[in-house]
């Protein structure tokens, strides 16, 4: 086996100093309702200051146990959490008693709950598709990453790509956050996890955004970098060691596919330019974590619009009867693919047909 090389040094820190640290930790208290509470809130500042300074990223922790390869590494409580959430998700997806499961993923940051004022057309799209979808005994499942800029505590962090350092030092769920010295907590992530893990059928509705996905969206397929190739066992890294997760990569890594199977479903809407563009990115995405296409028809991109005024955009939706029924056919493609592929598994698994068919 090639010898694992020593992991790359020599960025600047980003260290800060207590008085820094203090002042960025104490902007978030600005409202003059705190003013009463500055001695208390120095006091958790002091304290914020001691976890920041000696790195307790994680300081909750118990030992992992008998089914991890290392029993006695200390592992996050938060992340055995989210690991629990994921094998439950995975249960009911391979179970054939539970209904099959669509997830709709509203890509677009704009609502009327925040500064544009406004719903989203993506938005009235998923509602669109989640009325076909919702029949015949299948579970329909919303993310709406909308709420990123209107709902307090929700946030996705970005992906600090440890994929790149070596596929092992990348973990299934993700074990980067949260970060509790860093204070990078209330990350969304690990209950957008199990969302996916439990889908049968993905369907992500986007807006074009400088001929790009939103950023929402993209934050969201930067951190399902784990369900490609992660590794499920951080105590074989014991925890982040780059060297050792070097090592394991080099001597055959098995490169698990987390959500091999899924069938998935596409719609990108755009009102200048870029919709084509940002649709084959994210089914090319898609395709290469082995999800399958649903069909050509559950691929869209369309224009809503077209180089009109952003003032009148829904009430040209309104009117552009062509796309609705586009977008339904969208939805009928995927439900027919989910239950297709789920009758196939069953069958399989040894039940008739027609036992299949009355479930």
């Amino acid at each position: 086996m090639t010898d694992a090389p020593d992991p790359r040094k020599g960025m600047p820190s980003p260290q800060i100093d207590e008085a820094e640290f203090r002042k960025r930790f104490l902007s978030q208290f600005v409202d003059p309702a705190f003013e009463p509470l500055r001695a208390e809130l120095d006091r958790v500042a002091g304290v914020a200051w001691d976890g920041y300074s000696h790195h307790r990223k994680a300081p909750r922790t118990h030992k992992a146990g008998p089914e991890f390869a290392d029993p006695n590494y200390d592992l996050a409580d938060d992340w055995r959490a989210a690991q629990e959430a994921i094998k439950q998700a995975q249960a009911e997806y391979e179970d054939p008693a539970q209904p099959p499961c669509i997830l709709i993923v509203n890509g677009s940051s704009r609502s009327e709950h925040t500064c544009p004022g406004e719903m989203s057309k993506s938005w009235r799209l998923l509602e669109i598709a989640r009325e076909i979808c919702g029949v015949e005994g299948t579970l329909v499942r919303v993310l709406d990453l909308s709420r990123l800029a209107s709902e307090y505590g929700r946030k996705i962090h970005p992906c600090k790509a440890c994929f790149s350092t070596a596929a092992a030092l990348c973990h299934w769920p993700c074990s980067c956050y949260p970060n509790y010295s860093l204070g990078q907590t209330q990350d969304w992530m690990n209950e957008i996890y199990p969302l996916w893990v439990r889908a049968h059928g993905i369907m992500l509705i986007n807006p074009v955004n400088w001929y790009s996905p939103t950023s929402p969206m993209k934050l969201m397929m930067d951190r399902l970098v784990c369900a490609d190739g992660g590794n499920p066992d951080p105590t074989t890294t014991h925890g982040k060691d780059a060297k050792k997760a070097k090592e394991l990569e080099l001597a055959d890594w098995p490169y698990p596919r987390h959500l091999e199977g899924r069938v998935f479903s596409v719609i990108v809407h755009g009102d200048v330019e870029g919709a084509e563009n940002v649709r084959r990115s994210l089914a090319d995405w898609l395709r290469f974590m082995k999800l399958k296409p649903a069909g050509p028809s559950a691929e869209l991109d369309r224009y809503i619009g077209y180089w009109k005024p952003y003032a009148t955009s829904h009430q040209e939706l309104d009117a552009d009867h062509d796309i609705q029924e586009e977008v339904r056919n969208a939805a009928r493609t995927l439900l027919r693919a989910v239950q297709e592929q789920r009758a196939g598994k069953l069958i399989d698994a040894g039940e008739g047909l027609e036992e299949v068919r009355q479930k």
